[in-house]
């Protein structure tokens, strides 16, 4: 039966959504639209815009630093969403034994996921260099040392996070189909890539999506350990954009061009990569 506020809420729902719905109307799907239509236009701030067609998309294509930065994270976001992934889980799955100590060590490794990224990048990069100064080199001495150290940071910041999410997945599992696999003897290998990881998918899909979206959305971490150092050679996409719009006047349109297609690129690897492990799930 339902109550009399219930009642209410069903009447009245529309009332209560509408300030939320005007919300995201105003601070997102509006300046969305102006955006998409400033890539197309040459302007140095939102009220002297001019159409110039798809000038500004030739030109983003054009700039060697923006390909290069494509092919910098999409290289980055390969590498730390197996990396990531693979850790996490082997981390989850050894936290949900029967480990004396295991909830310190949960909030041990998930504590630098509440660190600023910024804080986290001057502080590897003082790190890292100290390292590597032992050998007269430091992160901006090549690309390779600035692909390595944002790995090693972007890792060790999200591990934790997708650790979390792995433990939630696994402590969730069915213990009687768990016990039926040890019954029937299976082994611990077949176990865990016959039962537990088809059952993990839908927490996979989870980890997978976020670590994608934040390896080609990452901005933060790559200023404060490089900022895309030496020659604009270690400069993710985030970066080349800001920079872009922000660092050469005129350029304002080009920089929201590639903003455009930086959307389109990061929205189009999402859905792949989440219809990809989404047709993987099982039922429990």
């Amino acid at each position: 039966m339902i109550s009399m506020a219930g009642k209410a809420v069903r009447r009245w729902w529309a009332l209560f959504v509408l300030p939320t719905f005007l919300a995201f109307i105003i601070g997102f799907i509006v300046p969305f639209i102006y955006g998409v239509y400033l890539s197309f236009c040459k302007f140095t701030t939102v009220i002297d815009a001019k159409p110039v067609g798809f000038s500004n998309y030739v030109k983003a294509f054009q700039d060697k630093t923006f390909l290069h930065a494509l092919g910098f994270s999409t290289l980055l976001t390969i590498v730390t969403t197996i990396i990531i992934n693979v850790v996490a889980f082997a981390v989850a799955y050894l936290l949900t034994k029967s480990i004396r100590g295991s909830n310190i060590f949960r909030s041990v490794f998930f504590m630098p996921n509440l660190i600023g990224g910024i804080i986290l990048g001057y502080i590897w990069m003082l790190l890292l260099n100290g390292v590597l100064q032992h050998w007269g080199r430091t992160l901006t001495y090549s690309a390779v040392y600035g692909f390595w150290g944002l790995v090693i940071l972007v890792c060790w910041q999200q591990i934790g996070y997708m650790m979390i999410i792995y433990i939630a997945g696994m402590q969730s599992l069915p213990t009687d189909v768990l016990e039926a696999a040890s019954v029937d003897g299976a082994n611990g290998r077949q176990t865990m890539f016959k039962i537990i990881i088809p059952l993990m998918m839908p927490s996979i899909t989870v980890c997978s999506f976020l670590t994608v979206t934040n390896g080609f959305k990452l901005y933060d971490q790559n200023l404060a350990l490089t900022a895309g150092n030496p020659m604009k050679m270690s400069e993710g996409l985030a970066l080349n954009i800001t920079n872009t719009f922000y660092g050469v006047s005129g350029q304002e349109g080009v920089g929201q061009a590639k903003a455009v297609l930086f959307f389109i690129l990061v929205a189009v690897v999402a859905l792949l990569q989440n219809k990809l492990t989404t047709s993987k799930e099982v039922a429990a």
